[in-house]
């Protein structure tokens, strides 16, 4: 069942939020948005999402230019 909790957490940069993603997919994780811009969070706005495998959305993003 999924908790319909969401976690997001501010990454350095964009390639920290890639290596987020490529972290929690190889722990067990389902992805549930690759790495990129999200333009109706605004237009620097880069984010990626998974679920764990406990069924958190868990999101890192970086709203800094590239």
């Amino acid at each position: 069942m999924a908790s319909g909790l969401h976690f997001c957490f501010v990454a350095p940069t964009r390639k920290s939020v890639d290596q987020f993603h490529a972290a929690g997919l190889k722990a067990g994780g389902r992805d549930n948005g690759k790495p990129g811009i999200r333009p109706n969070y605004g237009p620097t706005y880069y984010a990626a999402f998974i679920i764990d495998p406990d069924g958190y959305r868990i999101e890192a993003h970086c709203s800094a230019a590239e």
